[in-house]
């Protein structure tokens, strides 16, 4: 092998970069032992030492060039299963001190907190931007592809989290907002029992607006079906399987009774559809020889009707089979009705369940969010960047309708709900004239009105 001058010169350059599969050759190792005695800099070891420029900065670090990706990323990287919250807390209360914010935190249980944050020194807000921090097991690291981010809680909800405070920094930075404005929460315990919103109800202060972020694949949300959690206990009596008339079987009663429920008809709703009865988990008995002596299964309903109607029914539809108790979490809502009025925005059905009807008071409530919750929970669950993109204006339109309303159609009529049955109304010239605020002028025939409504929005 025959190796020109300047082939010597720059072979150890790239030593540190590059592994041969062969041996090398003396003088080639006479000059590398010449460049490490004498310090002459290698390759690798300018290139630490360069500031690149930003755009170099930027193609080799996309996800850093960018706020909002990049407040994700970090925010993913950090595992934060529900029960175990506290080091991405800690991390949000660090980034929102470096950006300003007074931040509160506010202990749940144990060392779980909420962490609540406002520009200047005004706690009370009109408007509050709220998520969850917390995230379903297991823990999932991130990962960027070229138009996705995978990773647990990179859509549920962190790419909500990351979205609402990258709004409102830019809203902050535009002076289109300011003190009193916007506050932000973020909560623990979403994912299980909605620990962390509940206890943020004594925090001490109310909002007239409040923006939900969970994933609606950045639609707008009408409303979201109720959530009912019960276990069925089966008490039973042990005995030899070869003498079963000495026992009382209690899988056999248990499936009894989950063969009625699962069949059952439940109430539903024009606007959310069906109710959704999930027999999730069970369990009974100790071996194949062993009469069981006791069994269980845990049952999740999605209730898109009348939540005590629901509970009427699964009671009394299993009231005949004997030894069944049937115990209700403490965990239960009816049908939430969702504030739509703004206009841009498509809108979505939800058919889960969230910190919504958690938060009590009589605030406004937008439920909105990028990612789709077809893919949260899973184990590919991912976000695309352009939805993150989409979700920080998004949230901005919300936050500025909240504070300054303009134009609103039409969303809940006051008296009536969303899941109650249309009433027919006659529709009259005074009707609109009251609805779009018109005021006519005391002479009509001078004034033009019926021309003005004309030129107007009808």
């Amino acid at each position: 092998m025959k190796l020109s001058s300047a082939s010597v010169l720059l072979l150890p350059l790239g030593a540190n970069a590059l592994e041969l599969p062969f041996k090398l050759p003396s003088q080639v190792t006479f000059f590398k032992t010449k460049f490490e005695t004498y310090k002459i800099p290698t390759i690798s070891s300018i290139r630490s030492r360069l500031e690149l420029p930003s755009f170099l900065k930027k193609l080799s670090d996309p996800i850093a060039a960018s706020p909002v990706l990049s407040l994700h990323r970090s925010l993913v990287q950090i595992p934060s299963i529900t029960g175990n919250e506290r080091a991405v807390a800690d991390w949000l209360v660090s980034y929102l001190t470096n950006q300003n914010f007074t931040v509160e935190t506010q202990v749940v249980s144990g060392d779980r907190v909420n962490v609540f944050a406002y520009p200047g020194t005004n706690r009370t807000t009109h408007t509050l931007v709220t998520s969850h921090i917390d995230t379903v097991p297991p823990y999932i690291p991130y990962k960027s592809a070229i138009s996705t981010i995978y990773g647990r809680g990179s859509n549920d909800a962190k790419g909500s989290v990351a979205a609402q405070i990258t709004a409102v920094e830019e809203l902050l930075s535009d002076g289109t907002i300011g003190p009193g404005n916007v506050s932000l929460l973020y909560v623990v315990g979403e994912e299980y029992s909605g620990d962390g919103m509940k206890a943020a109800n004594s925090l001490g202060v109310t909002w007239k607006s409040v923006i939900f972020g969970e994933p609606t694949e950045n639609k707008l949300a009408v409303g979201h079906k109720g959530i009912l959690l019960f276990d069925l206990v089966s008490t039973g009596k042990a005995s030899h399987s070869g003498y079963p008339q000495l026992g009382v079987n209690a899988n056999s009663q248990l499936i009894a009774a989950l063969a009625i429920l699962d069949k059952l008809q439940l109430p539903g709703s024009d606007l959310l559809g069906e109710s959704t009865l999930n027999i999730g988990h069970i369990t009974g008995g100790v071996a194949p020889n062993v009469i069981p002596a006791s069994a269980n299964a845990s049952i999740a309903v999605r209730v898109a009707g009348d939540l005590d109607e629901t509970i009427s029914l699964i009671k009394e539809s299993i009231s005949k089979i004997p030894n069944i108790e049937i115990r209700f979490f403490d965990v239960g809502y009816g049908p939430i009705e969702l504030d739509h009025d703004v206009e841009g925005f498509e809108t979505i059905i939800c058919s889960y369940g969230t910190d919504v009807p958690n938060l009590k008071g009589e605030h406004k409530k937008y439920l909105y969010g990028p990612g789709s919750i077809l893919t949260a929970h899973g184990d590919n669950e991912y976000v695309l960047k352009s939805d993150l993109f989409d979700a920080v204006n998004g949230y901005k339109r919300l936050i500025k309708e909240s504070l300054w309303p303009t134009k609103r159609v039409p969303a809940i009529i006051e008296g009536e709900g969303l899941f109650d049955k249309p009433k027919p109304e006659t529709v009259t010239v005074e009707k609109i004239v009251e609805t779009l605020a018109i005021r006519p002028p005391a002479n009509p025939k001078q004034g033009g009105f019926i021309k003005a409504g004309c030129d107007g929005e009808l």
